[in-house]
């Protein structure tokens, strides 16, 4: 059995409109969306053909009276989630949904790292929902990166957790970017966020095959386009988003063309 400690198997959007997010997230990157609610818990599936790529559900009530927008959630694979939330509290991090079990389907447990950035963890996810080792497929969440406050201080607490490590890094004008991989696969950066984001956040790419027609169907079906597209090292294209809701993501096309942008090898 393959070892998934530290690897991200499971994205959510929790949104304000279930419906109107399933549909543009449709017409911009085309999923499919398939309704798998339950009793007092409306959820829907993104798909690729058969498999599951990500779910839907509702922003809940007490994070946005909080002050909570709309986001996208990665969940990280640990082997033991009671002893990853203690670890995540004992070194400044915080439990925002204490570990819980989901009959049938999980345990998770919703967090934030020392530097505030949201993230989950996931023990005995059904493997239908696991995601499979074809990264750069399209309709795949492709990247993960995150936009720290303190990079270094972010990757050793993370290394430590996961057992990530160091990969290539890329230095360009927002200073260092670091790549980090687990198992040997590189399948993430981390850099400083720039001052004017108010809190760092983790960015979730989504595979596409031509960036520019994406981000034209992004404002036609009412989001909004952050940044891009533009260049990136070895030949991909990316662009950052919000959806009509408000929640930011990144697409990413792996097409072969001049990389011009945003880092450049040192």
């Amino acid at each position: 059995m393959v070892n998934m400690h530290g690897q991200f198997v499971w994205y959510e959007l929790l949104t304000t409109d279930i419906d109107a997010a399933g549909a543009f997230y449709a017409d911009v990157v085309g999923w499919a969306v398939r309704k798998a609610s339950m009793p007092g818990r409306a959820y829907s599936l993104l798909t690729v053909g058969d498999a599951a790529v990500a779910g839907l559900m509702s922003l809940p009530e007490d994070a946005a009276q909080a002050g909570a927008a709309p986001q996208w959630i990665g969940y990280v694979a640990v082997n033991d989630l009671d002893r990853a939330a203690e670890r995540i509290t004992l070194r400044g991090g915080t439990l925002r949904v204490p570990p819980t079990d989901l009959p049938g389907i999980s345990r998770f447990s919703v967090v934030g790292d020392p530097q505030k950035a949201t993230l989950a963890l996931v023990k005995g996810l059904k493997e239908r929902q696991e995601q499979p080792a074809t990264p750069e497929a399209p309709g795949r969440i492709g990247w993960h990166e995150l936009l720290a406050e303190d990079w270094e201080k972010a990757l050793a607490f993370y290394s430590e957790l996961f057992g990530w490590r160091k990969a290539d890094a890329l230095l360009g004008e927002m200073g260092v970017y670091q790549q980090f991989s687990v198992e040997g696969e590189t399948i993430g950066g981390m850099f400083n966020k720039p001052p004017t984001l108010p809190l760092p956040f983790w960015l979730y790419y989504f595979n596409i095959s031509d960036v520019e027609a994406a981000a034209i169907r992004v404002e036609a079906s009412g989001g909004e386009i952050l940044y891009g597209p533009t260049a990136v090292p070895g030949g991909a294209w990316i662009v950052h988003c919000l959806d009509p809701q408000g929640a930011i993501f990144g697409l990413l096309d792996r097409s072969s063309r001049k990389p011009v942008g945003y880092f450049v090898a040192p």
